[in-house]
Formats: structure tokens, sequence, C-alpha cells
């Protein structure tokens, strides 16, 4: 197995303590990544546990497949984890899952490498798809949409304050010459910008935006959490690492809800059964550790939340 110590992933320890791993267990990493999280989960597993992942990309999957090549526990999956249940059903594991783990956002050599598109501080072709053999690249959208579209993109998953400004300022300039690199973009936006936030980069808003945007990433997000209540064994650990408010307040939305239960009219006694609750929460919210953050400016922002399936 390749060696993936030289970079761990955000609240690493946290997350794995967080799964509390069964030798026997069976787990899905719904973010594989470069596969830190799974090698860790793996080697904590005995000769009957099993580990199923699931990533997009094709290069992760490839990784995957190197890394595991010999390991009769671990299988990929190239795909969402929207489609969770699907692929715990063609495993033979739903309803028997003793962990899931999302680790969101991405990855470090998705925004290291400048031939992926997703980071402005590298240039290069602008694309920010997770899996770039399909579906329609940064350049497309940003070449073919509207301004009121774009601007509303930029506010609902960038939280913009500047969103209709920037979003005109791209179609004028698309209108002289394509926009096709990520450095092209970002000085637009730069310019475009009135008001820069101190340490940031003006830029960053509407490039996440984008990203989630043409990845579905919130919607993905949705439709996971929902399907792991039916992929988890009772007693199974739901462990999410978010790093920005809008995919945090998803995930802390969801666990408050399905451990509240169904609602029923006030002063209606009912039992504990009848109530319905799916999940009971683990703890509170986990943040990095202020010498995390100094090692890894990119864990600023990344909250770790857990809740256990009930029944």
């Amino acid at each position: 197995m390749a060696d993936t110590d030289t970079h761990l992933p955000v609240l690493f320890n946290e997350a794995l303590e967080a799964l509390n791993i069964l030798p026997d267990g069976i787990y899905i990493d719904g973010t594989f990544g470069r596969g830190g999280h799974s090698a860790a989960i793996v080697r904590a597993l005995g000769v009957t546990g099993r580990l199923l992942a699931i990533d997009k990309d094709p290069e992760a999957i490839a990784c995957a497949r190197e890394m595991f090549a010999e390991d009769a526990r671990f299988e990929i999956r190239q795909g969402s984890f929207a489609e969770l249940e699907r692929f715990a059903e063609e495993a033979g594991l739903l309803g028997h899952v003793n962990g899931v783990l999302l680790d969101l956002g991405v990855s470090s050599p998705q925004l290291d490498q400048a031939v992926r598109g997703f980071s402005f501080l590298n240039d290069g072709p602008l694309d920010m798809r997770m899996d770039n053999s399909s579906g329609i690249s940064a350049a497309d959208w940003v070449s073919e949409v509207g301004a009121d579209e774009m601007a509303q993109v930029f506010k609902a998953y960038g939280e913009e304050r500047y969103a209709r400004r920037i979003a005109r300022a791209i179609v004028e300039a698309r209108a002289l010459r394509p926009i096709e690199t990520t450095r092209q973009l970002a000085e637009i936006v730069s310019a475009a910008n009135p008001a820069w936030e101190k340490g940031k980069h003006p830029a960053t808003r509407c490039f996440q935006a984008i990203r989630i945007h043409i990845n579905r990433e919130l919607d993905d997000l949705k439709a996971c959490l929902d399907q792991s209540l039916r992929v988890l064994a009772p007693g199974g650990r739901l462990a999410v690492i978010s790093f920005h408010s809008l995919e945090d307040r998803i995930v802390k939305r969801f666990m408050r809800d399905a451990e509240r239960g169904d609602r029923f009219p006030a002063g209606i006694p009912v039992t504990e059964l009848q109530r319905n609750s799916r999940l009971a929460l683990i703890g509170k919210a986990i943040k990095p550790s202020r010498r995390e953050v100094e090692e890894n400016p990119r864990a600023r922002s990344a909250v770790l939340r857990v809740a256990e399936r009930k029944r």
C-alpha cells in the first residue's frame, strides 16, 4: 500500500475517532481523495472488515486501485456520494454499514494542480469539474450563462455581496474575448470587486460558487445525507467534515432534524418510537486545533459533526 502519511486530511485523528472503527466493521469513505482516511480505516480493520470508497475524480480512482490493488477488504466506485444507497446495495452492504465518512470540498491535489482549474493561485484551464471527463466545465458555464443567473449563483453559493456587479463585468469581458483560464477570471472578478476582504483573495467567493454549482455539491450532499439513514446499521456513525457555512448548515440541520424526529402538534403525547428519532448527536461540533490551522491554513474553516444511527 502506498504511503499516504506525507499529507494528512484535515481533522484526521478526530474523524477516525468519530467513526469508532470495529475490526470486523463495514465502512464507506464517500470522498476517497488521495486515500488518507481510507488507508487509516483499512489499517484498523481485521481480516473480515470491509471498506467501500467513492470518488468522482478519475485520478482518485486510479490512485485507489494502485494503493489497494491486493487488498480484498477494499473496493472503489467512481461516481458521486449522492449514489451512496445504490453503491451500498450493489455491494450487499445496505443497512449493514458501521460508519460513513464524508470529507467535503476540494482535495489538496485538485487545488494544487493548475490543470484542474480550481484555484485562482495557479493559472490553468478554467475547468473545476470533480470528474473532468464529463459535464460542463467552468469555462463553458461562464461563457454561456446570463448575468442574472450568474449573479444568483454567486450570491447563493458564494454569499458574494457584489454578485450582480461581478456578473455584469464577466459578461462584458467575455464579449471581448473568451474567458478560458483561472487567471483571466480571477482578474476580472478582482477588478469588479470594490471591497477586498483582508486576508482573502477577492475572487474566492465566486470561484467557490462556480465550483459548487457545476459539481452540484450541495444537492449531492443533501441526497447523500438522506440516504445514509438507510445505509447505516443501528449504532453506525455518520461523520461529516465541512469547509464552509453552506455545507455545515445543511449537515447541522439534517442531523438536528433526524434526531428530533417527526413533528406533532403541541400537547399531543407521543412515545419515543412514535417520534421516529433516527439519529443521536455525538458530542458537539469539532474544529481544528490552533496548531493544525498554523500547519495547514486550509483547515481554518473545517467543522466535523458526528451522529449515530438509532434504529
